[in-house]
């Protein structure tokens, strides 16, 4: 049986924390990281962390990516911090960053700035009335800024991972990206994609995979698959 790796890390999007608990039993062992995200946030989604944190030993990925004035940000990054889970992300402004890297306090709580979505591109850039320029360059300008304002790490697509890990700003930092799809996965709504092995040589820490897993007719089976690609890198 495939040891599981904690670079993987395994998206649980799905209705509910029930819904949650019964793929993490089916992925077993196989699976050490999870990422719980705001769409399960009303189903009992902090609560699903909690068990999955202290009853199952498995480390826990907060995606909730806060965003708001400083003081409110610190505020709800100390409650989360609380917890004893893992990661947490903000957005990547550097007046949230440092807000939540002051909640987080003295914690374990790791704090991962979101530079540019993954299921954005320049012409949704252009919508969202944000300036011109190169994707790849507004991404490593937002990473660099989010590591100064304290950030021990920054979530950003696997094409920019490698560019990331080459910033100064970078060492000792993690790169966590979502947006990966195995071979032959379907995209769904991810724009900026690589493989597992490609996201991890190209220097991301961890990559996050969702839907090629949860979705998939045997989990467990695309989980071991994940882990043979990943095995070597």
């Amino acid at each position: 049986m495939p040891v599981a790796d904690d670079r993987l890390i395994v998206a649980i999007d799905l209705p509910n924390a029930m819904a949650g608990l019964e793929l993490a039993e089916q992925l077993g062992e196989t699976v050490s990281f999870y990422k719980i995200g705001l769409g399960m946030l009303t189903g009992g989604g902090l609560a699903l962390a909690n068990e999955l944190k202290q009853e199952h030993g498995k480390r826990i990925f907060l995606d909730m990516k806060f965003f708001d004035i400083g003081a409110t940000v610190t505020a709800a990054v100390r409650g989360i911090a609380a917890y004893d889970l893992d990661f947490l992300t903000v957005q990547g402004d550097p007046h949230v960053v440092a807000a939540a890297r002051e909640g987080a306090g003295g914690s374990g709580l790791k704090i991962l700035a979101v530079t540019v979505l993954t299921s954005l591109d320049r012409a949704d850039l252009d919508a969202n009335l944000i300036g011109p320029g190169d994707l790849t360059e507004i991404t490593l300008e937002r990473a660099a800024r989010a590591f100064v304002a304290g950030a021990d790490g920054v979530i950003a697509s696997p094409q920019e991972a490698a560019a990331i890990r080459a910033l100064p700003e970078a060492t000792g930092k993690l790169i966590v990206t979502p947006g990966v799809r195995p071979a032959g996965a379907a995209l769904g709504d991810q724009k900026r994609v690589a493989t597992p092995a490609a996201s991890l040589s190209d220097g991301a820490d961890h990559v996050v995979i969702g839907r090629p897993i949860w979705q998939a007719p045997d989990p467990r089976a695309a989980v071991e698959a994940v882990l043979a690609e990943i095995a070597a890198i």
